[in-house]
């Protein structure tokens, strides 16, 4: 056995050879080379790649045995290469198969050998992707849904491998977007996605190019044109060209005259934009006796005999309406004024009416007996009547002395409830007079329909702090029936909200189905909730149906903005140092606010209410960010005292409010402060302030007499608690009531403040300061100042309340007394 590879470009031979009993040697070899060769491109030396003699070839007749495909391969004896000899299509040979392999037999004699000769083909990129058809056509409805997608035609590409079908793409627009889903594993079909909703009398049609693209080298591509055709739905309603018409009508004009052609147009089309006329519901009996209207063209006809004794103008009430779904009515008004004539005709009268008739009543149901009568005699005086318009009536003569109305077949009280049945009588003078009667012919209830409400879903929208007991909102239901069998009652059915029955949050009133709330909703705690009601009739047996409410809290402007940034760690206010060295545009400090509301409740702006210099500061109404606007001067005081406020954007606005003490220093070394200035007046106030002031004032001096006696308490038990001894010269007491808990404030400098400050306009915060004696001098300073002047001091800090409320920054009340002595 021996076994040969050779490579000679894109040709692999490869060689295998047996020898048998007989002397028969057997041999394959295989090649490969590229589809769409040349005729006579080089295959394979096989002369060589068999060790064969090339001189020999021709005398030992070496040859390709026939078969039953075309031949497309040839030899050159002379040297033993094989060559091309028809055009081979890879495609045309094996069609999508993964591999094509080209089978061959060459025979030499003396010694007859036989060799198998394959020739593997191999795929180039000589196809472009192609679409079953150049063209596709989609019919998309105007009222799709933006994301709706449209399955298209997938392109085919004969190649293989990488040569094959890879991607589509379509061309950019704005209504539709391509995606790619596979409908298996081996086949992708590209997918037209909806962007944004059609309008069909904008842009009544699309044209889009579809690409596909395959991965050879160079890349091909084929393309569909895709048009899409906008199909109507029902926008428009139709429009009469003028509201009210004045027609003049001789009143012995024959039945049939044309009094008015109306014209109504409608921009949709198809049967959105056909147009269909009819008496409005306001149109008389009288009105229908007397005049035809043609529902399609618009004619409005003459019917019956006009009498201007009778009345001398009739208002002719006609609505348009198209064929769409969602039909929307137009309404005109015609007066037609009868001119008065000398006229006669038959007397028609009905008798005996048997109405209303049940809706399912069996055919042949007598309805009316009708009397024809004519003043008239002989042949001018014989009457010949019948049922006018396709309506499910006729009528019966056998009867000598009336005409009998009977029902054709079943009637609905839901698709017609009453039926203007015209009887037209003639005689048979000339010329012929005639004469109409018009039979109003009521149809009967069955409960035969479920209510249905007049939307498939409700949204009702409720302000947070509602009343508790009022009306929310209402729902509606009809039932085609009558009576009984449209008496509608009202019930919401049972679930849960918030693990609790929808009973605790809505009640609804059973027959006319208004809805109450049965609590006050929080819009913090619930933004919505869904239930569902039901609606049932009082037939036998009843019906109902059922539909969803979605109630919407809205947000109402409950929660006062928080100052939670900076938050003063003792009294009310809080410290800063600011360098008399700062320029123009410096960052001093930031104030940060939070609303427990949203929206426009819980868009805050920040503002300076009193300020010690108006023009040394200013402050960004958005961010909170205090910044300087000029130089500071020499003779601006060292102590700045600023009330920051914090306002949100509801109606009415709610604020807070926060001091804030700028003490101004120079190159940061340690400053004596003159704490008198703090006790400034910070500006005028209204004349409702001083009332708060006073009132203040007094509950601040029976809080100071408490803090005093507490302190002296505190003095005299120091010893119990393990504190240093302190001075008898002052003790200075901080008192603090804040929700806001003690929280850590910027200081450089530690003060003791010689004055009372009573601050308001935080809802959930108040703050007092007290100082318990005056101090002059050294005195003074080493209380400003105590880690400087003085070697020693004590400090003692007596806490009642929750401190882990405190450090949480929780609201409830707690109280912070604070001695310091020296």
């Amino acid at each position: 056995m021996r076994y040969y590879k050779r490579h000679w470009l894109l040709k692999w031979p490869l060689f295998f050879c047996a020898f048998s009993s007989w002397d028969l040697i057997s041999c394959q070899i295989r090649y490969s080379i590229p589809e769409e060769q040349q005729l006579g491109a080089f295959v394979g030396n096989i002369a060589g790649d068999l060790d064969l003699n090339a001189k020999e070839l021709s005398a030992r007749s070496f040859r390709i045995v026939p078969g039953l495909r075309k031949q497309y391969f040839e030899l050159n004896l002379n040297i033993g290469n094989l060559f091309v000899k028809e055009r081979i299509d890879r495609e045309e040979l094996c069609g999508s198969s993964a591999t094509c392999v080209m089978s061959l037999e060459t025979v030499i004699e003396n010694p007859f050998s036989l060799y198998d000769v394959e020739v593997e083909i191999l795929d180039t990129n000589d196809n472009a992707p192609t679409f079953p058809k150049a063209q596709f056509r989609l019919e998309i409805s105007e009222r799709a849904s933006p994301g709706t997608r449209y399955a298209l035609q997938r392109a085919h590409d004969p190649d293989v491998g990488s040569n094959s079908l890879q991607s589509y793409q379509l061309d950019a627009n704005e209504y539709f977007a391509l995606s790619v889903g596979s409908r298996n594993a081996n086949e992708e079909m590209p997918v037209l996605a909806l962007r944004r909703s059609l309008d069909r009398e904008t842009t009544p049609s699309h044209r889009l190019v579809l690409i596909a693209k395959d991965g050879g080298v160079p890349a091909r591509s084929g393309t569909a044109l895709i048009i899409i055709s906008v199909q109507d739905a029902n926008d428009n309603r139709p429009v009469f060209s003028q509201s009210v018409y004045n027609v003049n009508l001789l009143e012995n004009v024959p039945k049939g005259t044309l009094v008015i052609k109306l014209n109504a147009t409608d921009l949709d089309e198809g049967a959105n934009g056909e147009v269909l006329y009819s008496f409005s519901n306001h149109a008389s009996g009288r009105v229908r006796e007397l005049f035809g209207l043609d529902s399609k063209t618009g004619e409005i006809s003459v019917r019956g005999e006009l009498n201007n004794e009778e009345k001398s103008v009739f208002e002719i009430n006609v609505q348009a309406m198209d064929k769409g779904q969602s039909e929307a009515p137009a309404y005109c008004h015609v007066f037609v004024h009868v001119v008065d004539l000398n006229d006669n005709a038959p007397v028609v009268a009905v008798p005996t009416l048997f109405s209303p008739v049940p809706e399912d009543s069996v055919p042949g149901t007598v309805v009316a007996l009708i009397s024809a009568t004519d003043k008239d005699s002989g042949e001018n005086g014989r009457v010949e009547c019948q049922v006018t318009g396709n309506l499910p009536f006729q009528l019966d003569s056998s009867s000598k002395k009336y005409l009998t109305l009977r029902t054709e077949q079943v009637l609905d009280r839901e698709t017609v409830s009453r039926y203007d049945v015209t009887v037209l009588c003639s005689d048979s003078g000339s010329p012929r007079l005639t004469s109409k009667k018009a039979i109003l012919v009521e149809v009967s209830d069955i409960n035969d329909n479920a209510p249905r409400f007049t939307q498939p879903l409700y949204t009702a929208y409720v302000t947070e702090n509602n009343v508790i007991g009022a009306s929310i909102f209402s729902v509606t239901a009809f039932d085609p029936d009558l009576n009984q069998n449209s008496r509608l009652n009202y019930s919401i059915k049972p679930t849960q909200v918030q693990d609790e029955p929808v009973f605790n949050y809505v009640h609804i009133e059973s027959e006319k189905g208004t809805i109450f709330s049965q609590k006050s909703f929080d819009y913090e705690r619930l933004k919505n909730f869904q239930f569902e009601i039901q609606v049932m009739d009082h037939g036998v047996p009843a019906l109902s149906s059922s539909v969803s409410v979605e109630v919407v809290i809205l947000d109402q402007n409950d929660n006062a903005p928080v100052i939670v940034h900076p938050l003063p760690e003792y009294g009310s206010a809080v410290t800063e140092t600011v360098s008399r060295f700062a320029k123009p545009g410096y960052l001093v400090a930031k104030v940060s606010a939070t609303d427990a509301d949203s929206g426009q409740n819980a868009h805050l702006s920040y503002q300076i209410l009193q300020t010690t210099d108006p023009g040394l500061f200013t402050i960004s109404p958005d961010t909170g960010e205090i910044w300087t606007t000029r130089n500071i001067m020499s003779q601006d005081g060292t102590n700045q005292r600023l009330i920051i406020g914090a306002k949100d954007n509801g109606s009415p606005p709610l604020s807070a409010t926060m001091t804030i003490i700028l003490l101004l220093t120079d190159d940061g070394t340690e400053m004596i402060s003159e704490i008198d200035s703090l006790s400034e007046d910070p500006g005028p106030v209204g004349d409702i302030s001083i009332f708060l002031v006073i009132s203040l004032g007094i509950t601040s001096a029976i809080f100071l007499v408490i803090l005093i006696i507490l302190a002296l308490k505190l003095h005299k038990s120091r010893n119990l608690y393990g504190a240093q001894k302190c001075g008898s010269t002052c003790c200075c007491l901080e008192a603090r009531n804040s929700v806001n808990g003690i929280q850590k404030a910027s200081r450089n400098l530690e003060m003791f403040p010689n004055y009372v400050e009573v601050f308001g306009g935080d809802p959930l915060s108040q703050s007092f300061r007290y100082d318990t004696c005056s101090l002059s001098g050294t005195a003074k300073r080493d209380a400003m100042f105590p880690n400087i002047y003085r070697s020693s001091s004590c400090k003692k800090k007596i806490m009642s309340g929750n401190e882990e409320v405190l450090r949480n920054v929780n609201y409830k009340n707690t109280m912070n007394i604070e001695v310091r002595c020296s």
